[in-house]
């Protein structure tokens, strides 16, 4: 729907109105194609509503609490003590600042690197060819595997140090250093030392931008199969290009898509288990020598509201980027 044909409504709360009488009989919006929508989305949702309202309203209750309370292990007990832990979050913790930054750079370019790799990928596999099913499979098995068997090599510190060894040996065997060849051609023709630092982060985190690609591959690729062919025979009578059809029909079909891969990725991105903020607060502050469950509550906390800050920025960009079909 364009911008000229949308109807805005009277009021702020009309839309929560609405929705409410969406699941009343009696409405007139009851019958309704959207009110059938929306009911069959809450019946898909609803287990995890459940289990939320269940198991993690109570934690997070307590949590928040525990965020401003100096909490006694041995006996249990809280103590109100204000904003003293996001104090010393802040100004006196040496190591939290410094992580929440690299790990808010670290996410921005891996959530960039991971949208456009995922995109890539699933106009490729959108393609005929043979072996597409085969393809498709290779590329969503790090999601299947990263639920087991990968993470356990990654905190298995012998495995770890073997695939290590493996790697190093084989770098030595043939002679020739990759990134440091990359790095010395950059050098050379003249490239800024800040995005010398850029290529090189993305290049090192190539593993984790594949391993993190699946779920958007899969998203991407239910809305390229959902684009009219008619549109792109339409394109080939007027005489339209490859590359013109991509940036006048194939991206802006899919460019609402865009929304959810990133809050995904942003999400995905923060819960890692290489997180060096959440290593730090489950190191220091719940399993280390301090072992201070107030300041580690806090600092859990403002990692939070930094994701959801995030989150809020992405799709306030996006939303207004990207064109909306209906």
């Amino acid at each position: 729907m364009s911008k000229k044909n949308r109807k805005y409504r009277e009021h702020w709360y009309s839309g929560i109105t609405e929705a409410f009488q969406m699941f009343f009989p009696g409405s007139k919006i009851y019958h309704t194609i959207p009110a059938r929508r929306a009911r069959t989305g809450v019946l898909f949702i609803l287990p995890f509503i459940i289990g939320f309202l269940a198991f993690m309203v109570k934690p997070l209750a307590v949590s928040l609490q525990m965020s401003f309370s100096r909490y006694i292990i041995n006996t249990g007990e809280m103590t109100y003590n204000g904003i003293y832990n996001y104090n010393y979050a802040f100004n006196t913790d040496p190591d939290f600042n410094k992580m929440l930054v690299d790990e808010i750079s670290r996410m921005a370019i891996n959530v960039i690197a991971t949208l456009v790799m995922s995109f890539v990928i699933a106009v490729i596999l959108n393609q005929k060819f043979k072996g597409r099913i085969l393809c498709r499979i290779i590329f969503f098995l790090p999601v299947i595997l990263s639920s087991g068997v990968l993470p356990g090599i990654e905190t298995n510190s012998s495995s770890l140090n073997l695939l290590n060894s493996m790697s190093e040996a084989m770098g030595d065997s043939s002679g020739v250093n990759i990134a440091a060849s990359i790095e010395d051609l950059l050098q050379v023709s003249g490239v800024g030392q800040g995005v010398f630092d850029v290529v090189f982060q993305m290049i090192n985190s190539i593993y984790d931008i594949v391993m993190a690609s699946g779920i958007q591959i899969i998203v991407f690729l239910s809305g390229l199969q959902s684009i009219s062919p008619s549109l792109y025979e339409a394109a080939d009578v007027e005489g339209c290009s490859a590359w013109e059809s991509f940036w006048k029909i194939t991206f802006p079909m899919v460019s609402p898509l865009l929304l959810v891969n990133c809050i995904y990725t942003i999400i995905d991105f923060f819960m890692k288990n290489n997180n060096q903020v959440m290593e730090h607060i489950n190191n220091i502050y719940m399993n280390g020598v301090r072992m201070d469950l107030g300041i580690a509550a806090a600092e859990s906390w403002i990692y939070f509201a930094v994701a959801i800050v995030f989150i809020g920025i992405s799709a306030f960009i996006i939303s207004r980027a990207v064109k909306s079909y209906e």
